[in-house]
Order: structure tokens, then sequence, then C-alpha cells
């Protein structure tokens, strides 16, 4: 079965006047996956410890645990954070927010674009953190 993009399932979803015909149609491309799952996926990708994840992402391992194993929701910020220290692709980071109900990174908005372009070239945390104090803008920690 072929993935359909958000926008196949957005026509679908204009399209259809019975929801319940839609949800049964489209079961297999709802996301289903939760944020501690999606971020395992991805540290599974990784050669990376957790000590050097946590290290990457400001935090601490005990909260890396947590958030790992379910018990925590990383708030926006933090989820960022652990994105930069997996190394993770601006769409995967995309991904992650809108699947823990976050707005997703805008290009509009200067905090947020600033993030982006660190996303996109690898930046440490640090480094994006500067840029963000240096430009008056809220840093990730």
């Amino acid at each position: 079965m072929e993935e359909k993009s958000t926008g196949e399932l957005i026509q679908e979803l204009m399209s259809e006047s019975e929801i319940d015909a839609y949800l049964t149609e489209n079961q297999p491309f709802f996301a289903d996956q939760s944020v501690s799952e999606l971020l395992q996926a991805l540290y599974e990708k990784k050669s990376l410890s957790k000590a050097a994840l946590a290290r990457k992402a400001g935090t601490s391992e005990v909260y890396l645990h947590q958030v790992f194993s379910g018990r925590r929701k990383p708030s926006r910020d933090r989820l960022l954070c652990l994105c930069i220290g997996l190394g993770a692709t601006l769409e995967e980071t995309q991904r992650l927010l809108q699947q823990a109900s976050y707005a997703q990174l805008y290009p509009r908005s200067r905090r947020d674009a600033i993030i982006s372009h660190g996303l996109l070239h690898g930046t440490e945390l640090n480094a994006i953190n500067d840029m963000l104090f240096a430009q008056g803008e809220g840093t990730l920690f």
C-alpha cells in the first residue's frame, strides 16, 4: 500500500460526506506512534549513547530516561533540544512536534527560523542558543 500525502488525505476528507468511511479507508495512514516511540526510533538510527545524547541535548540522563519511557512529555523547547541533540533532520523534528501536538517550526518566526537553520546545518545546541540570545530571542533552555 502506497503512503498518502497529507494533501491527499485532506482532499479525501473534504470530498467524503461520511467521516466513518474516511476513517475506515484511511486507518493505515493515521499517525499512531507516541512521541517516546518516535524518539526511540530516531535514537536507534544514531550511534550515540544516552549519556552523550543527554549532554548534547542539555538535559539530565534521568529526564531523558523518563521521556524515552513515556513517563514525561517534554515541552516544545525540550523536544527541540532532544531533536538537536539527536541530529534530527528538519522533517523528523517537524513530525515529532506535530505528534506531540506542538506548533511546527514556522519560518516566518525569527526564533523558529534560527532553530530551523541550526537543524538544517547540524549546528550544536549551544551555538543555536548563542544565536538566539544574540538576536534577542528566547533560548531553548
